[in-house]
């Protein structure tokens, strides 16, 4: 990572904050079994594999064009609604963010779920940050939040650190020219590094004070 000073630090929520992911993997396995009669093996392995992205596009890039794909994720998104306020953070979090805070480093969740049960759980944890950004209709991650926080912030790429879990929060860092730190949880390290050879990758939040 370049020795360039970061003022804000963007975090993937659901298995980079959020211990959430093996329940979201479960879930999406059993949908896809139901609605397409896929072994559950196979979905599991199609969810992890692209994760990162809202499940309506994973399911368009696991199953294209299907005219069940509205029904999935509509069975998806309601019973991982019902439950969801009861995840719980991932270890180091609290620390992790009273750290930055202390540093004036900003704060900023950039998540695929829905803006409002992002909000409504950092509400019920009573966590403060300094700009949450979930999805809405043509508001994703990636480059619509990164120029998001740019704008309503006043920085630049280069003062902007991304961490996530997922290869595809890689690949979107990538795209939009701002230095990553990849989290292991659903991809090994071995697994980031064989795409992203020269990625920082760390096991618990705690290591990010290493970097900044």
């Amino acid at each position: 990572m370049p020795n360039h000073k970061k003022t804000v630090c963007v975090f993937d929520f659901d298995g980079t904050l959020v211990d959430s992911m093996d329940s979201f993997i479960v879930l999406a396995a059993e949908v896809m079994r139901d609605i397409y009669q896929l072994p559950v093996s196979q979905g599991s392995e199609a969810y992890v594999k692209t994760s990162g992205i809202p499940f309506r596009e994973q399911l368009e890039i696991i199953f294209p064009g299907d005219c069940r794909n509205p029904l999935a994720c509509q069975r998806f998104e309601s019973i991982k609604k019902a439950s969801y306020l009861e995840k719980e953070f991932c270890e180091d979090v609290g620390e992790t963010i009273g750290y930055l805070q202390s540093k004036k480093i900003k704060v900023v969740v950039s998540s695929s779920n829905y803006q409002e049960l992002v909000e409504e759980f950092l509400k019920k944890k009573k966590v403060r940050l300094d700009l949450v950004l979930g999805w809405r209709p043509n508001f994703s991650k990636g480059r619509d939040h990164f120029r998001h926080v740019q704008k309503v912030l006043s920085v630049t790429p280069q003062s902007i650190l991304f961490v996530g879990d997922s290869l595809k929060d890689a690949e979107r860092a990538e795209e939009c020219s701002i230095d990553f730190i990849a989290k292991t949880g659903i991809f090994s390290e071995k697994e980031f590094r064989d795409h992203f050879p020269k990625v920082r990758v760390i096991r618990s939040l705690s290591e990010l004070k290493s970097y900044l």
